[in-house]
Order: C-alpha cells, then sequence, then structure tokens
C-alpha cells in the first residue's frame, strides 16, 4: 500500500468571509446560525465536536463527543464520569473543544472551566435516549480495558436483563462547559482566514480579530 502523499493535500477556501458586522456581538447568536446552516447543508453530525481534557500533571487527550445543548449557562455533554475524560475533569477541570464543518470553511473553538449538571437534568437527558443507548450507559465500563468483544455483549445481556435496566447510572451524566472564549474561523483564499474571538470579560463579550 502506498501512502498519500500528506504534504500536497490540501484544497482552496471560498470567498465568503467573515467580518465584525456579520458576527456581530453575541457569540451565541453567531453560534446558533452556523450551526442552523449546518444543519441545512446537510453536514453529517453537525453537533459532533472533538473535546480536549488534561490530566493533572498536564498530559493532553482528545476525543469526539456529540453536543447536546447550548445556551448562555454553557455547552453540554454528556458521559460516564469514571471515563478517561470524567475523571480527568475530576482533577483538572477545564476543557477545549472545537466543531468543524468542512464543507461550509467553518469551524467553532470553545473553552472553559467544566461542571457536571444536576442529576435532574442527566435524568431528563437520560429518558430521551434510545433503550439500547441507556442499556449500554450502564454496562459499559467506558475507558476500561475488556478481554474481549464478547466481554462487552455479556455485560450488555445482563444489564439488559437487570431490573434497573434503563435507570441512569450514578456515574453517568452530562457535564456542562461554561464558555469564556469562542472563536469563529471562516476559510478564505490563500489561507488568509477570517478568526473572530469572543472573550467573556466582566459580563460583557469582547470581540477581536486573530491573525490567520
Amino acid at each position: 500500500m502506498v501512502t498519500p502523499d500528506l504534504s500536497a493535500m490540501r484544497r482552496e477556501y471560498g470567498e465568503t468571509g467573515l467580518d465584525e458586522q456579520t458576527a456581530g456581538s453575541d457569540p451565541y447568536a453567531l453560534f446558533d446560525r452556523w450551526l442552523a446552516e449546518a444543519v441545512a447543508a446537510g453536514i453529517t453530525e453537525p453537533n459532533a465536536m472533538a473535546l480536549a481534557t488534561a490530566s493533572s500533571d498536564g498530559a493532553p487527550s482528545v476525543r469526539i463527543v456529540l453536543l447536546k445543548s447550548l445556551d448562555t449557562a454553557g455547552a453540554v455533554f454528556h458521559t460516564s464520569y469514571e471515563s478517561r475524560k470524567g475523571t480527568e475533569l475530576e482533577t483538572n477541570p477545564r476543557a477545549a473543544a472545537v466543531l468543524l464543518w468542512h464543507d461550509l470553511s467553518r469551524q467553532v473553538r470553545l473553552e472553559g472551566p467544566v461542571a457536571r449538571i444536576s442529576a435532574e437534568e442527566s435524568d431528563a437527558y437520560f429518558v430521551s435516549r434510545p433503550p439500547g443507548g441507556r442499556i449500554s450507559a450502564a454496562a459499559s465500563p467506558q475507558s476500561r480495558v475488556v478481554a474481549d468483544r464478547a466481554e462487552l455483549e455479556r455485560r450488555w445481556d445482563a444489564a439488559a436483563a437487570s431490573p434497573d435496566a434503563g435507570t441512569r447510572p450514578a456515574t453517568w451524566g452530562g457535564l456542562r462547559l461554561q464558555v469564556e472564549s469562542f472563536e469563529f474561523w471562516q476559510g478564505r483564499p490563500n489561507r488568509l482566514h477570517d478568526r473572530i474571538r469572543f472573550v467573556a470579560e466582566g459580563g460583557a463579550w469582547r470581540r477581536e480579530r486573530l491573525a490567520p
């Protein structure tokens, strides 16, 4: 198998830009508009975001999670609190995330502290999950080493047969990234991209342009 020439892989981005007037003064409104446009464009899983965390000694890790809500309180995703990201966020409760909508030449970065949402909020989301997903949340020792696929399936069968099947485990729930910084990136020709950042400051947002 011939390895592709990664250094030669590039594309030219479009003419559509992001200026300060278009960005406005409210990053949540801009995010909502961009997300709606990603949905309308048929982007696969437009709420998928790469979430970066770090251990207490600063070793980073990153994975894809699904953004399940975003409002002025923050960006919510769900996981096992005993997973790698869950345990890292317990000891180092800050994270960064990025959503990439490649077909639109756009990405959005979020940064801020992370805290658990309430049990009531986690319960409300959990019951909206498909039954199989609820069982998997109870069955899977997320991020732990397992012997093989058969072990996972045995665990799933046991969870499905349990009287508590479909009940949210106490070790599983939502986490909220309280956004202190948004960055909106729009690809432009000649790599002269638009980058508009909003930084929380004194109860308001400071908007600034970054060099690409």
